[in-house]
């Protein structure tokens, strides 16, 4: 699920004087390394933006890369238990589905982010769909759960061009507080991926079985390949990384030294823990335990991806945006924390469902406010930047995916995710310590060409 709005006008966008009077992203005081041109990639590659229908289809498109990967995961989850008696093999082996998937997600954005900040976006995005369509093809025809999980890797790494572009083409383009209601605006919209992912798996697994469901992710990406020449591409030939190979690749370490981006990364990561988290449980909770339909269980997960979406919206409320990670992380942890109570003392459904509703919310702002200021830390290096974001949260995911399905599922689920709650509370703490978000320091200004002191928006206050 993903996850991920306030532009009102789809033919206008923030033009060079709207964004010099917004605030901007802190990129830390490391400097970009040799192999970068940075005299031409100190701003975006188009101040202002596309206009017009372009902005339209982008923001469609972006739309679609983010919904593709919340569809990869979500739109088979109906059909993990009628996979278990397919496959004739145990929960927690079926669930290594989701940790394949995701470990290919991971590793492909490690991956695939070097290469397009090297090569551009559009190349590495039309590589990363075909290897998907052969992934998705041939998972069909699997005939043991092992050969499954291993197409299922495939399927991990050639979805992650896209999941990880629809942060990074942004990124390219918008910086500060327009860059965050863009990715508000594709994630409130995207909410509906998620919303729909489940009731569609639960209605073609129901007429042509799980095999199904991997024949229409087949037909998502030939869609996205067939509208990609439309797509221009955002990375021009003279903000590319050149030099060495290699180089490419050191743009790792120096994000890593940036503790500002660090900390934004492991509070996405680790929120998306607490997704997965949930959504590898919730087939066998609804479904096993409380005994409803596949098409009943995508009703349930469609209308609880909803509150993601509201959540996303909400969190440009807050001045400053990182205000919106505090909200949520505390929130979160009461939540969990009802939650765990509930599952041991009461196991009711109607309760279980009433504290995901809240618990989703606060998901979709912890979404809103790590991808945003970990993407305004990393914009200089974007590809890498959106790579490390992805695979963190794919680490957390694989973590937790078949470690809810140990035991009776209730408790389990119920243990790994207040204590990742716990730990994306942590995070959010820890961002109180940062300067205001979205703002630029001396130091970023010289390395960027940000003015020191921009008109306040708000974000200081």
């Amino acid at each position: 699920m993903a996850q991920n709005n306030t532009l009102q006008a789809p033919d206008t966008t923030p033009s060079s004087s709207q964004l010099s009077s917004s605030t901007h992203a802190d990129l830390s005081a490391a400097q970009p390394t040799s192999s970068v041109n940075t005299a031409s990639s100190a701003t975006p590659a188009d101040e202002a933006g596309p206009k017009g229908g372009y902005f339209a289809f982008l923001i469609i498109y972006l739309v679609l890369l983010s919904a593709f990967g919340s569809f990869v995961n979500d739109m088979y989850l109906p059909t993990l238990p009628e996979m278990v008696r397919s496959f004739h093999t145990t929960t927690s082996t079926v669930q290594l589905g989701l940790t394949f998937g995701m470990i290919g997600l991971g590793f492909g954005e490690l991956i695939l982010g070097p290469l397009s900040d090297r090569f551009g976006r559009k190349p590495i995005l039309v590589v990363a769909l075909i290897v998907f369509c052969i992934g998705a093809v041939c998972s069909v025809w699997s005939k043991t759960i092992h050969t499954f999980l291993w197409w299922r890797l495939v399927q991990g790494l050639g979805a992650s061009g896209g999941y990880f572009l629809a942060r990074t083409i942004p990124a390219d383009m918008y910086k500060g507080r327009a860059l965050a209601k863009v990715m508000a605006l594709v994630g409130a919209i995207n909410g509906f991926a998620p919303a729909s992912a489940p009731v569609i798996g639960g209605l073609v697994a129901r007429s042509i079985g799980w095999q199904g469901i991997f024949w229409i992710l087949f037909g998502f990406s030939a869609l996205l390949l067939i509208l990609s020449p439309a797509l221009k591409e955002s990375l021009p030939k003279s903000r590319r990384v050149t030099g060495h190979f290699g180089a490419a690749f050191k743009n790792y370490v120096r994000l890593a030294h940036n503790r500002h981006f660090v900390v934004h990364v492991m509070l996405k990561g680790a929120a998306l823990g607490v997704l997965f988290a949930y959504i590898s449980s919730a087939p066998f909770i609804i479904q096993d335990h409380y005994g409803y339909t596949q098409l009943q269980f995508g009703l349930f997960m469609g209308a609880n991806a909803l509150f993601v979406a509201a959540g996303a919206t909400m969190a440009l409320h807050f001045h400053p945006l990182k205000k919106a990670a505090l909200w949520g992380g505390r929130s979160l942890v009461i939540i969990a924390a009802g939650q765990f109570a509930a599952f041991y003392l009461i196991d009711n459904v109607w309760v279980y469902e009433a504290l995901n509703l809240p618990m989703l919310f606060c998901l979709g702002m912890l979404f809103t406010v790590g991808n945003t200021l970990a993407m305004n830390e990393g914009r200089d290096c974007a590809g890498d930047a959106s790579a490390l974001i992805g695979l963190m949260g794919y680490v957390f995911g694989a973590t937790v995916s078949p470690l809810v399905g140990l035991g009776n599922i209730l408790h389990s689920t119920a243990i790994v995710i207040l204590v990742m709650a716990v730990i994306v509370l942590i995070f959010t703490r820890l961002t109180r310590v940062l300067p205001a978000d979205l703002m630029a320091t001396p130091q970023s200004a010289s390395a960027t060409g940000i003015p020191e002191n921009p008109a306040d928006d708000g974000a200081g206050k």
